[in-house]
C-alpha cells in the first residue's frame, strides 16, 4: 500500500495551503496554479490534499463517476436512476502527463468498430477519471497549448465535449484543478493565466531551522511511512472533517452588496480584464469565509481572495512578473469599507484567527510549541513561527513578497539605464520593444506546436491522407471510403452497407505551425557600445524575443566580447529570462567573432540531441568586425546548413561590408539595423536564402 505524506506535515506553503482549502471547500473557485522554483513539494502537497477530500458516492458501474443522488441525465453509461448509492470510493486523483496526447485527456471514439461493426464505441479520458475529485498537471506551461485550452474549458463549463466525425458524446466533468510549473521554464500565456481561478508563489524558506525541520520530517517519513503518517492521522482528520463543515456551510453564506461593491471596486482599481476576476473573488471570499465558520463575507474575506486571485491577472506584458502592490489593496480595501462596526454581528467566530467552531487548532503533535495566529489548513508548523494564512501583510513563507516580484519585472514602457552586469562593462539602456514580422525556418518541419514556421502537425488544415502507422487517431473519412470502394464487388458486398477492411483506413496528415529554437548571438564588443548602437540592437532582439513568446519558441543567447564567447542563456521556454539577461548584458572589449559562431554551432549541435524535432533559426546581430580569435570562416562552415539572419549593425557614411560577406558565408538574408520594424520583407522567404 502507498502511503501518502500527509497534508498537516508540509512545513510553511501557507499561501499555497490555504488556496487549495478554497478550492476544496468550493470548486467555484476555479483552480489553483502554483508557480514555483524546483523542489518546493509542490506535487507533495497536491497528492496530500487529495487524500483528505470526503469520499464520494457513486453509480455502481458508470465509468463517469454519476452521483446516484442526482445522476447525469446525459452521461454515456446511463441512463440512471436516481436512488441510494451503489458504491463509495475516495476522491480520485488523476495526474495529467506532460506527453499525453488529446485523445488521452478528453477519451476517444474507436472509429475501427463504429465503421466496421456500426459500434459507437466511447473510450473515457482522464478528464472522466477525474470527476468529482483531483485533476493535477505538473508542468503546465509545458503542454500544448491545444490541450491547455480543452483542459480549462472542462473546468470552467465542467463538461467534456467529444467530437468525432458524426459522433458526438458529451459527459460531466466536475473537479479541482491544480497546475504547477517553474516559471524558469516559460510563462503560460495571460489569456491562460486568467482562468485559472487563484496563484500562489512559493519558494523554499531561507531560514536554516525551518529548511532543517524539512528535511527532518521528509527523512522520518521515508523511513517509517506507516508511523510517521499515524503521528499525523489526528491532524488529518482534523482537516477532513473542516473541510467537510465548510463544504455543507458554502450555500448558506451571504455576500452583502457592501462587500461585492468592494470586490468590483478593487478589481477595477488593479485595471484586470474581463470580469472573471470579480467572479473568482466573490467565490473564493464566500469559501474563505466557510472555511472559517462565517454565515457572511467579512472585508477579511474579501482581501484574502484579492491576494490570491488577482496577481496574475494584472500582467500588462508577457514581460511583466505576477504580482500584487498589497498595501494598495489594504488602502483599497480601507476606502470601500463602508460598513459600520455595529452592524457585524458580534460573533466569536467572526474572528479571522479563529480555526472556526468545534474545530482543534491545526499544528505537529507532540513536535513543540506552534507560534501564535492562524495556523493555514491543516498546518504543520516548525519552531519557527509563520505569518498568519488568511491576513498575512508579506508572504515572509515563500521569502518573496509579491509586490517586489511585480517591479521585478523585465518589461519597460519606456527606456531605462540598467544596472552592470557581474562581468563588468557598460550596460546600454532599452528601449520599448516593438512588433516584427513573421521569420520563418524554411521546408516542412515536424515538430511541437507552435505559430512560426510550416509543420506537420496533429491539428492544423488537411492536406492529404496516408495509411496509419498504428492505431487512427485521426480517420480522413473520405479517404478511408474511396480507397474501400473499387474493391466492393470482390469483397462480395450485397447490401447498402460499406465492407471495409483494416488496409483501407486512412488518417488525416495535416499541416500547421510549429516552434522553433531561435539562437541569438549578439556582438557586445567594444564597436558595437562606441557608436552607441547598443540601445538599438538590445531593442531589436528584445522586440525579436517577444515574437519568440508570442510563437511558443524556445530561445538562447550567445554572447561574444573581450576574450571569447560565452552562452549567456541555454535554449529555454523561458522567454522571460532571455530578456532579463539581455537588459543586464555589458559591452566593451575586442570582437572575438569566430569564438561567436563556434559557441553558437555547438549550442546548435547539443540541442539536436536533446530535441531533434525541433527545427533551429540562428539570429546573428553584429556588424561583422572580427578583430579577436580564430578564423571567421572555418567557423562559418560549422553553421552550414542552418536557417541564418543576419542583423547588420554598421552604420555610418562609410561602411566596410563585413556583415554583408558574413551573410555569403552564411547563405544568410542580410537585414540592416534600422529596418528591423519592416523585418517580414525582407526574411519572410527563407527558401531562397538556403
Amino acid at each position: 500500500m502507498i502511503v501518502t505524506y500527509p497534508f498537516s506535515a508540509v512545513v510553511g506553503l501557507d499561501d499555497l495551503k490555504l488556496a487549495l482549502a478554497l478550492n476544496a471547500v468550493s470548486p467555484r473557485v476555479g483552480g489553483v496554479l502554483v508557480r514555483g522554483e524546483k523542489g518546493t513539494a509542490k506535487s507533495t502537497i497536491v497528492r496530500a490534499l487529495a487524500a483528505q477530500l470526503p469520499s464520494v458516492d457513486v453509480v455502481a458501474g458508470c465509468r463517469f463517476a454519476c452521483d446516484p443522488a442526482a445522476p447525469d441525465p446525459g452521461c454515456p453509461d446511463g441512463p440512471h436512476e436516481a436512488g441510494p448509492a451503489g458504491a463509495r470510493r475516495p476522491a480520485a486523483l488523476v495526474e495529467l502527463p506532460v506527453g499525453a496526447s488529446e485523445d488521452r485527456l478528453v477519451g476517444s471514439l474507436d472509429m475501427e468498430r463504429a465503421l466496421t461493426e456500426g459500434v459507437k464505441a466511447f473510450e473515457p479520458g482522464l478528464l472522466a477519471a477525474a470527476h468529482r475529485g483531483v485533476l493535477y498537471v505538473d508542468e503546465v506551461n509545458l503542454l500544448h497549448d491545444h490541450l491547455v485550452d480543452l483542459l480549462l474549458d472542462a473546468a470552467a463549463l465542467g463538461t467534456c465535449y467529444v467530437e468525432r466525425e458524426s459522433v458526438s458524446v458529451r459527459h460531466a466533468a466536475r473537479f479541482l484543478l491544480v497546475g504547477t510549473m517553474n516559471p524558469e521554464e516559460g510563462e503560460l500565456r495571460p489569456q491562460l493565466l486568467d482562468r485559472f481561478g487563484l496563484t500562489v508563489e512559493v519558494r523554499a524558506s531561507r531560514d536554516p531551522d525551518e529548511r532543517a525541520e524539512v528535511v527532518r520530517r521528509r527523512l522520518a517519513f521515508d523511513a517509517a511511512p506507516e508511523e510517521f503518517a499515524a503521528r499525523w492521522a489526528a491532524e488529518e482528520a482534523a482537516l477532513a472533517e473542516r473541510i467537510a463543515r465548510a463544504r455543507a456551510r458554502v450555500p448558506g453564506v451571504r455576500l452583502p452588496d457592501a462587500r461585492l461593491r468592494q470586490i468590483a471596486a478593487v478589481c477595477a482599481a488593479f485595471e484586470v480584464d474581463g470580469l472573471r476576476a470579480d467572479l473568482v473573488t466573490a467565490n473564493a471570499a464566500i469559501a474563505h469565509a466557510a472555511w472559517h465558520g462565517r454565515d457572511e463575507v467579512t472585508t477579511e474575506d474579501v482581501r484574502a481572495a484579492a491576494r490570491l486571485s488577482l496577481p496574475h491577472r494584472r500582467r500588462r506584458d508577457p514581460f511583466d512578473a505576477p504580482g500584487l502592490d498589497e498595501s494598495l489593496l489594504d488602502e483599497l480595501l480601507d476606502q470601500t469599507d463602508d460598513v459600520p462596526p455595529d452592524d457585524t454581528p458580534d460573533d466569536p467566530t467572526d474572528d479571522p484567527t479563529d480555526d472556526g467552531p468545534g474545530l482543534p487548532p491545526s499544528g505537529p503533535p507532540q513536535d513543540g510549541p506552534g507560534p501564535a495566529g492562524e495556523p493555514g489548513p491543516g498546518r504543520a508548523e516548525s519552531d519557527t513561527a509563520q505569518p498568519p494564512t488568511g491576513d498575512s501583510r508579506d508572504n515572509t513563507q515563500d521569502g518573496t513578497h509579491q509586490d517586489r516580484a511585480h517591479h521585478d519585472g523585465t518589461h519597460q514602457d519606456s527606456p531605462r539605464q540598467d544596472k552592470a552586469g557581474e562581468s563588468g562593462g557598460e550596460v546600454a539602456v532599452v528601449a520599448a520593444p516593438y512588433r516584427v514580422p513573421l521569420l520563418e525556418v524554411p521546408g516542412i518541419g515536424e515538430g511541437v506546436a507552435g505559430r512560426r514556421s510550416r509543420s506537420r502537425t496533429a491539428h492544423g488544415r488537411a492536406t492529404g491522407s496516408r495509411r496509419p502507422s498504428g492505431r487512427v487517431r485521426d480517420l480522413h473519412l473520405t479517404a478511408t471510403v474511396l480507397a474501400a470502394a473499387p474493391h466492393q464487388a470482390a469483397r462480395g458486398r450485397t447490401g447498402p452497407g460499406l465492407v471495409l477492411r483494416d488496409d483501407d483506413l486512412r488518417e488525416v496528415v495535416r499541416e500547421g505551425r510549429e516552434g522553433n529554437l531561435v539562437l541569438f548571438v549578439v556582438d557586445a564588443s567594444g564597436s558595437m557600445a562606441a557608436r552607441k548602437r547598443m540601445t538599438a540592437v538590445k531593442t531589436a532582439v528584445l522586440s525579436l524575443l517577444l515574437d519568440a513568446y508570442q510563437r511558443r519558441d524556445k530561445v538562447g543567447l550567445v554572447t561574444f566580447r573581450g576574450a571569447g564567447a560565452e552562452t549567456a542563456l541555454p535554449p529555454t521556454s523561458s522567454v522571460e529570462a532571455g530578456a532579463a539577461r539581455l537588459r543586464s548584458l555589458p559591452t566593451g572589449g575586442r570582437t572575438p567573432l569566430a569564438a561567436g559562431l563556434v559557441r553558437a554551432a555547438e549550442v546548435l549541435r547539443v540541442e539536436r540531441l536533446r530535441d531533434p524535432a525541433r527545427r533551429p533559426l540562428l539570429v546573428l546581430v553584429t556588424d561583422g568586425r572580427a578583430t579577436a580569435g580564430g578564423d571567421v570562416d572555418r567557423a562559418a562552415a560549422l553553421l552550414a546548413g542552418t536557417a541564418s539572419v543576419v542583423v547588420d549593425c554598421e552604420s555610418g557614411p562609410v561602411r566596410l561590408g563585413l556583415a554583408v560577406r558574413l551573410a555569403s558565408r552564411l547563405r544568410a538574408r542580410l537585414v540592416p539595423l534600422d529596418a528591423m520594424a519592416d523585418l517580414g520583407s525582407v526574411v519572410r522567404d527563407h527558401r531562397k536564402a538556403v
